[in-house]
């Protein structure tokens, strides 16, 4: 009987929004129908951002944590009317969520840091890396990520490889899931919008016997936005070779299938343990604008993860010793379902007519074994000092190869008919095991009263190409009770992924095994400044270096594609600008401008691709027995091209997105609503040759999304 107010309230919800909200929908993940003060709403819509435990692996204030962070509560996912997190990350100060042609896979630029896989922001998940090793980074097979089981989201931009290792480059993401207690009772939720999108899930949190359980489990489907290429890389083909084969002008392959779930399982009798278990499957994945980009609408791709964690803390081992170790296991697996063309049938090259197209295609398995502890010795006054160890198993244990051309001796892919396995006779990459050993040490330095100096170093090594050393300090100094100011050095470095380490026999890019880390040194200051109790403004300022980046070099022999080396050298400066700035019991403005620079050393021109200029906003207004509404504003600008590519930078765009819930309207369920790119902006992501995609990838038009929630 509790569904039927919350059905019908679907039905008058365009009324009462007004005209312009007629078309699009989102849900918070807010409590609902208790009677609360106006305080407490606030509170609700707000969030409790005053901590974070990213940036020195405990819980700290925010304004005093050694990093530049920022935290993003369930509250500000709920206001924002995000579905999926690649929405919540645009919304960080200094980040671009860009995006690539293969599988439309989100990269998420930080701090003009631009690459095909984007394998320099570290993913992590309650702690533990969620990265995939064929490309280093999240995979291509991401499929979007949803947000509806996220207690907060912390981010650090700059190294953290002090703390974390490889790959924690530019940034580290760090997602943190509801626990029992963040999400007590049964929820179930229901959401349908543009593309044919539409998603079901359930959330529990409570008790079975003597265990608190936290469960998730999500079901979810889109045909995906189906945007225009007007020319791809088989265009250029065409011409060269008089062939007809191009799709193009045609539309993205942008839909999946998708399945996530997640169970973690504590005792309060023995508090120190906590296991998680989750499933994540991507499946009828599109190809985005193609994998060799060249449309592809029939190809499509399956992802498979499967991963656990078991974790003990030992707060109180001793009068002055903190304790605790993890052990996780990811397995990922990565099937193509439908061949996929990396070039239309029809395509001809040098060597002969591909009549059913230029197929080719990789399926991988790998399994990720990590093991790690740490203590922290709390008995000399004014330190915290932290050590830790841990030992990394990450073994690709499986590869094929399915095709239907085989390499001459001079490089140059021959057809040679129908799709075979081509694993024994010229695999795209052999199975292979990395070996990472680690040891670290930290220690916080209270050594006056309004002075803490952290100081950190980890040393990791790899079994494939050495041992790497990357230490941090940063100085915080308290200057008075409503201003902090930060003072922040550190390097970290991002491992060779297996594709450009062990490649062999691909006609774009092949492996190189003498690879060594790209890596970076950063300098930042940074200040936190409560102007008034209803202002909140914060300054960041940053200089960084990167040395021996991984690059492609084309190969002597023409049409055999490229070799990479570490070939590249880049600097980069920029501040990021905050503020929050509560105008009133309910009005809330929230606001974010960043300005970055990054230089090519050896062409002294802009490295590309990402934003110089990127400004967001967004104001929360709550309407009294009405909900709230939260209008937001994403600009993004100034994007130059890389050097050797002489096309007109990528145009800027102006989005405007709106999102309204209804809260605590109904008892037992809320309602939300988002309409995206309100008034239909033409956004596009560059395409990063000028001969592949010329006139860049374009995004998603305006779209509505419509989610309830209700209460069990």
């Amino acid at each position: 009987m509790r569904l039927f107010p919350c059905l019908s309230a679907i039905l008058v919800l365009p009324l009462l929004s007004g005209p312009s909200m007629a078309a699009g929908v989102a849900v918070p993940a807010r409590p609902g129908p208790a009677q609360l003060s106006e305080e407490d709403e606030l509170a609700l819509v707000y969030g409790d951002k005053s901590s974070v435990s990213i940036a020195t692996g405990s819980a700290q204030p925010l304004r005093r944590a050694p990093a530049v962070a920022t935290v993003i509560t369930a509250e500000d996912i709920a206001a924002m009317g995000a579905n999926d997190l690649d929405q919540v990350l645009e919304s960080v100060p200094g980040m671009h969520v860009s995006r690539s042609a293969i599988n439309y896979e989100p990269l998420y630029i930080a701090r003009g840091i631009y690459s095909v896989n984007n394998p320099q922001m570290l993913m992590l998940q309650n702690g533990v890396p969620m990265t995939t090793l064929l490309t280093g980074s999240r995979g291509t097979l991401w499929g979007g990520y949803p947000v509806t089981h996220i207690a907060r989201i912390e981010i650090i931009r700059g190294p953290g490889s002090a703390l974390y290792g490889a790959d924690a480059y530019s940034g580290v993401i760090n997602i943190v899931t509801k626990r029992a207690a963040d999400a007590p009772g049964t929820q179930a939720g229901a959401g349908a919008g543009s593309f044919r999108t539409r998603d079901a899930w359930v959330q529990h949190g409570g008790k079975a016997g003597p265990l608190e359980v936290a469960a998730y489990l999500r079901v979810g489907a889109t045909d995906g936005f189906r945007s225009l290429i007007t020319a791809d890389a088989q265009s250029a083909r065409d011409k060269l070779f008089g062939t007809r084969a191009s799709l193009a002008p045609g539309p993205v392959n942008t839909g999946y299938d998708a399945i996530d779930s997640l169970l973690e399982l504590a005792l309060p009798a023995w508090p120190q343990w906590r296991l998680r278990a989750g499933y994540q499957l991507r499946d009828n994945l599109g190809t985005g604008a193609g994998v060799g980009s060249a449309l592809d609408p029939v190809g499509k791709e399956r992802g498979e993860r499967v991963h656990a964690d078991l974790g003990w803390t030992e707060p109180d081992f001793s009068a002055d010793w903190s304790v605790g170790a993890t052990v996780s296991v990811l397995q990922f697996k990565q099937r193509i379902t439908t061949d996929l063309r990396l070039s239309p049938p029809g395509t001809r090259f040098p060597t002969g007519l591909f009549p059913d197209g230029f197929i080719g295609h990789p399926d991988t398995s790998e399994r990720q074994v990590r093991l790690s502890a740490h203590a922290l010795y709390h008995g000399w006054n004014g330190h915290k000092l932290r050590i830790g160890v841990g030992h990394d198993n990450l073994d690709m244990y499986y590869t094929a190869t399915f095709k239907n051309y085989i390499f001459n001796q001079a490089g140059v892919p021959v057809p040679t008919g129908p799709v075979i396995d081509y694993s024994r006779i010229q695999p795209f990459l052999l199975p292979q095991r990395r070996l990472v050993n680690y040891v670290t040490a930290q220690d916080e330095w209270q050594f006056a009263r309004d002075w803490t100096l952290t100081a950190g170093v980890r040393h990791d090594r790899y079994s494939d190409f050495g041992g790497t050393t990357n230490p941090r300090l940063a100085l915080v100094w308290d200057a008075a009770l409503d201003l902090t100011a930060k003072l922040l050095y550190g390097r970290a470095f991002r491992a060779p992924s297996f594709n450009e380490e062990y490649g062999i026999n691909n006609p774009i890019q092949r492996g190189n095994p003498d690879l060594q880390p790209e890596r970076i040194a950063t300098l930042e200051g940074a200040l936190a400044w409560q102007a008034s109790p209803q202002l909140q403004l914060n300054l960041n300022l940053y200089r960084h270096k990167m040395n021996d980046i991984i690059r492609g070099v084309p190969n002597p022999q023409a049409g055999t594609g490229a070799t990479f080396q570490n070939i590249g050298n880049q600097r980069g400066k920029g501040l990021e600008l905050e503020a929050v700035w509560e105008a009133a019991r309910a009005v809330q403005l929230a606001g974010s401008y960043a300005y970055q620079r990054s230089i090519d050393a050896a062409t002294g021109r802009d490295a590309g691709y990402a934003p110089r200029h990127h400004l967001s906003g967004r104001l929360d207004l709550r309407l009294p027995g009405i909900g709230l509404l939260s209008p937001q504003l994403n600009r993004v600008a100034e994007r130059r091209r890389a050097p050797g590519d002489a096309r007109p930078k990528v145009p800027d765009y102006t989005t405007v997105d709106l999102a309204f819930s209804t809260g605590r309207l109904l008892r037992h369920c809320e309602l939300s609503l988002a309409l995206r790119n309100v008034f239909n902006a033409d956004v596009r992501e560059p395409s990063l040759a000028p001969g592949l995609i010329p006139n860049d990838l374009p995004m998603a038009p305006r779209s509505v999304y419509l989610r309830a929630l209700f209460t069990l």
